[in-house]
């Protein structure tokens, strides 16, 4: 029945997508055009730029997501450096032991002066996935295209110094992921055939009604569900595939290419791969990324290495370059200032710390211990920019595609770039990123389609209807990200993800202390366990 719901659905719009493409002035086109009057002002205001000279302005997002990070680091003692190797433990497995319980309360939370019900959890019942399953679902929606096109941005625009800053702020952003994500598991629900509903919508609502805050949890609540599903729609989903398919269209000839004006078929057969795998779940999803997510990450640092090694002499230079860039950069439009913000910019649009989006997916764990997970998830922003990120700039650097004159206008120029330098040294390597790529646009997908579904199902309920209802208009989406050319439609859903940091952050600071509670709780745990 579902199956042949999504392939009368494809059959209606396809004959739509063939004529945005074929009118001289598409469908696409009238549409962006329309949205882009109606939502300018929300845009505009998410990105807003604060100006500090005439040559630097700074995103204001960033303000909150960074001084977020940072007191978390010195709130929680320096987590992120001090619980590393304990994550990397827990993630082995050296601690499941710890994890494997009864049917208790604990592993959901209950709702405080409400029906607990749906937070027991059922018998036998431990979560959805494994650490390492939430660990790759979550990075799957962080590793990706802005790990190859953002860092290249960065780099042109900061200079190598930027770098430097982009590690710092990865660093600083682990803390904030390990709130998040601890959280996600402290307040998620637990429904009676065991599926997990978890993420900001649910700790914003329960944890702040503990503290007598219920209306502004609520709300709050409310306003991250509705940013989540349009955030999942467009940058999570249209974006992505419209990225992929303009590397694959250019590796295969450009406008000559066999696909030139076929984005919308390319776009059917992402649309049915992502369907096939969504309407499973999260396990199905896990079971996706926990093989995809380690292949790929290995693939391109492998690469990066070879890159790096093969012109070995060069490496003193790069850090050395990265080093007097951070500190004292010439040349560079905005000095200091702006390297910095280069850094710290891209490094907050590649993993999301403080967003909130990871703590839904890390939220279906099999744990009875909330902080076990924070500590897993501190490792993302870790691999995500520290490593993959550095791997990127790093190879630019070395290979000499750095210029800061002539910047790459947008990500898929970007992408390019990124493939010009590996192909320098690897004549066959931009055709293994452009299916890196593919790969990195559909495990994103994947993952930030289990983030809007949590966002639907929280405002309009648990049923198959609403699910199945969810699950249609996504692939739909996919469809038409690879089809039209939609800038103002992705510019919005980009200012969604943004925007959800605003009410995520807000939860994140008032609940700190009950997070201090559960890390506290497990190391104490930990330490028994030793003896």
């Amino acid at each position: 029945m579902m199956k042949k719901y999504l392939l009368s659905v494809f059959t209606l719009i396809l004959p739509l997508l063939t004529f945005a493409q074929d009118s001289e002035r598409g469908i696409d086109e009238i549409i962006d055009e329309k949205f882009g009057n109606a939502t300018g002002w929300f845009v505009d205001a998410i990105f807003y730029q604060i100006p500090f000279s005439d040559t630097v302005s700074v995103y204001w997002v960033l303000f909150p997501l960074i001084i977020g990070a940072m007191y978390f680091t010195i709130y929680f003692n320096f987590i992120n450096f001090r619980g590393f190797f304990t994550s990397v433990n827990i993630v082995r497995g050296k601690y499941d032991d710890l994890d494997h319980h009864e049917s208790l309360i604990g592993a959901g939370d209950s709702t405080p002066g409400g029906d607990n019900i749906e937070t027991i959890a059922i018998e036998d019942h431990e979560g959805e996935v494994s650490h390492f399953q939430a660990l790759t679902a979550a990075l799957s929606a962080t590793v990706g295209l802005g790990n190859i096109a953002g860092v290249a941005i960065a780099v042109s625009i900061g200079g190598a110094g930027a770098t430097f800053w982009m590690i710092i702020a990865g660093f600083l952003g682990m803390a904030s992921k390990f709130v998040e994500c601890t959280l996600g598991v402290k307040y998620r629900d637990i429904a009676e055939d065991g599926t997990v509903y978890g993420g900001p919508m649910y700790y914003l609502t329960k944890g702040l009604k503990e503290k007598g805050l219920g209306g502004l949890g609520k709300l709050l609540a409310v306003l991250f569900a509705i940013f989540v599903i349009g955030g999942s729609f467009g940058g999570g989903n249209m974006f992505q595939v419209n990225q992929a398919f303009q590397l694959v269209e250019n590796i295969t000839g450009g406008e000559q290419s066999f696909l030139h004006g076929y984005g919308w078929a390319f776009g059917l057969v992402m649309a049915i791969l992502v369907g096939i795998v969504i309407i499973g779940g999260i396990k199905k999803i896990a079971k996706v990324t926990d093989k995809i997510v380690p292949f790929m990450v290995a693939i391109y640092v492998a690469a990066s290495l070879f890159v790096i090694f093969a012109k070995f002499e060069l490496i003193g230079g790069a850090f050395a370059a990265i080093w007097n860039g951070a500190f004292s950069p010439e040349g560079i439009a905005g000095g200091a200032i702006g390297v910095l913000i280069q850094g710290f910019r891209r490094a907050a649009f590649s993993n999301e710390a403080g967003i909130g989006s990871a703590s839904i997916a890390h939220s279906a764990v099999k744990t009875k211990y909330a902080a076990s997970e924070g500590m897993v998830a501190l490792l993302e922003p870790f691999i995500d920019t520290v490593v993959v990120c550095t791997m990127t700039a790093l190879v630019l650097i070395i290979t000499g595609f750095v210029d800061p004159l002539n910047p790459p206008a947008n990500d898929a120029q970007a992408i390019l770039l990124t493939s010009s330098a590996f192909e320098s040294s690897i004549s066959w390597f931009p055709y293994v990123l452009t299916v890196a790529v593919v790969l990195f646009a559909f495990s994103s997908m994947i993952s930030w389609s289990y983030y809007g579904f949590q966002g639907w199902t929280y405002l309009f309920g648990r049923s198959k209807k609403a699910e199945y209802t969810y699950k249609v208009i996504f692939c739909i989406f996919v469809v038409i990200g690879a089809a039209a050319s939609l800038g103002s439609v992705i510019g919005f859903s980009d200012a969604m993800v943004f925007a959800m940091m605003v009410p995520n952050m807000v939860g994140l600071i008032l609940l700190a202390p009950k997070v201090k509670q559960e890390l506290n709780k497990y190391m104490a745990a930990i330490k028994a366990n030793k003896l």
